[in-house]
């Protein structure tokens, strides 16, 4: 078997693995759906363009991760994960802060998956100019995903404080600004030399 196609089952499998744990019993059930519907267009997307438009093993891993933040959200809900629970006692806070993570990915890696698709089909040449297109593009992806809460909480009421984790937080898309920045200046390199690796195999 080619290391590409395992690399892919494993990918697979854990996706699979932590979504069908994420729906047994989930603290809310319209709250799972719309956490881990993301993660299933995502998936879906992938599969879809893969033939055509393969990313990069660092993308595929981010997307793994992310997808799995959002399982493990909708599983809990945001603001009442196991381990953040016992990470805010520890800190002595009552606050759980897994919706900081949530936010900070929502950041962090569409930075990569744009990178990926700017510099691939050269969409814009100066690597300035892409970079704060990316922390723009990442800026407006988390304002519209505010948008979506703020439509769920007046569609469902009562049932959107567990989609929204709500906690008194009010730094989503500062949290998003930072992981957009940080992704850009800990990954870049890593994304230059995988993306090199497409090139030459094309």
């Amino acid at each position: 078997m080619k290391t590409g196609t395992l690399a892919s089952c494993l990918w697979l499998l854990i996706f699979f693995s932590v979504l069908a744990w994420s729906g047994v019993f989930p603290k809310d059930n319209i709250t799972w759906f719309l956490e881990v519907l993301p993660a299933v267009i995502a998936l879906c997307v992938m599969v879809l363009t893969r033939p055509a438009f393969p990313l990069t093993p660092l993308s595929y891993l981010l997307i793994l991760i992310h997808s799995i933040i959002l399982m493990v959200g909708g599983h809990y809900t945001y603001a009442e994960v196991p381990l953040f629970n016992d990470l805010a006692e520890l800190m002595g806070s009552s606050r759980n802060n897994y919706d900081k993570l949530g936010h900070f990915a929502q950041g962090f890696v569409p930075a990569i998956i744009a990178r990926e698709i700017i510099i691939r089909q050269a969409v814009i040449e100066s690597r300035r100019w892409m970079n704060f297109f990316i922390i723009c593009f990442c800026l407006g992806f988390s304002a519209f995903y505010e948008l979506i809460e703020w439509w769920v909480a007046l569609v469902s009421g009562e049932g959107a404080h567990a989609f929204l984790g709500t906690q008194g937080y009010i730094w989503d898309m500062l949290l998003a600004l930072v992981g957009s920045i940080a992704a850009l200046i800990s990954l870049s390199r890593m994304h230059d030399h995988q993306l090199s690796s497409i090139d030459r195999k094309r």
